[in-house]
């Protein structure tokens, strides 16, 4: 198996984010067992799903431009990973 070269980099960074993306998960789940108004769990899930998504984002930014399109890129002049790229940003907004 390939070493994830793009988590190892940013350890520290995304620990912190999935320790922000934890919080948010737990602040959804006391809000839910403290039976909360519907706008402050739905205000809740879409934070978290906000962060889920920046994070998921990221990731695979950094998977497609480290690993899928290195071949690629070898033979070209990489727009096809930057396409791919903005593809899946607008998707993930």
């Amino acid at each position: 198996m390939q070493a994830l070269s793009h988590t190892i980099r940013q350890k520290k960074k995304r620990a912190h984010r999935v320790a922000r993306i934890r919080g948010q998960i737990e602040a959804l789940a006391r809000a839910l067992d403290g039976k909360a108004e519907c706008g402050d769990v739905l205000r809740l899930t879409a934070s978290a799903r906000g962060a889920m998504d920046g994070l998921m984002a990221e990731v695979l930014e950094r998977h497609i431009r480290d690993h899928a399109f290195r071949g690629a890129r070898a033979t070209s002049d990489g727009r096809a990973a930057e396409d791919l790229v903005d593809i899946i940003h607008s998707y993930l907004k």
